[in-house]
């Protein structure tokens, strides 16, 4: 299955689940997909990121990524962080992931290319509550 079936289920899952209230799917100037989520709870967040069509995506990160990171933090804030909160996050406190074939960026330990994310589109929780 392509990588961007497995955006559009995971995105879909994340609508549907308990606790979702708002994310932004995007990408950057190297090709990097990029999602931004925000969510109630930190429990929440897991059920979502071990079950269904996230579980199944994340083994295949190893072999379709050169470079991936990610970053968590708890905000009090309702809404979304804007693009460059969260870059500026990543970049000072992402923790990489694993690949098979890392860039040298990716290899040097760097979290985060160049250059702001670009927003690709919104998601709201199924039912219209959101951020």
């Amino acid at each position: 299955m392509p990588f961007q079936l497995y955006v559009l289920r995971s995105a879909l899952q994340a609508r549907r689940s308990r606790g979702f209230r708002g994310g932004i799917l995007g990408g950057d100037a190297q090709g990097g997909a990029w999602t931004i989520t925000l969510w109630d709870s930190d429990a929440d967040m897991r059920a979502f990121r071990n079950s269904g069509a996230h579980r199944g995506a994340m083994p295949h990160l190893l072999k379709w990524c050169d470079e991936a990171s990610h970053t968590h933090w708890t905000v009090d804030a309702p809404a979304l962080p804007t693009l460059e909160e969260a870059y500026q996050r990543l970049s000072a406190s992402g923790k990489i992931s694993k690949v098979l074939n890392p860039s040298a960026l990716q290899a040097s330990g760097r979290a985060v290319s160049e250059g702001l994310p670009r927003l690709g589109f919104s998601l709201k929780p199924k039912g219209g509550r959101s951020t």
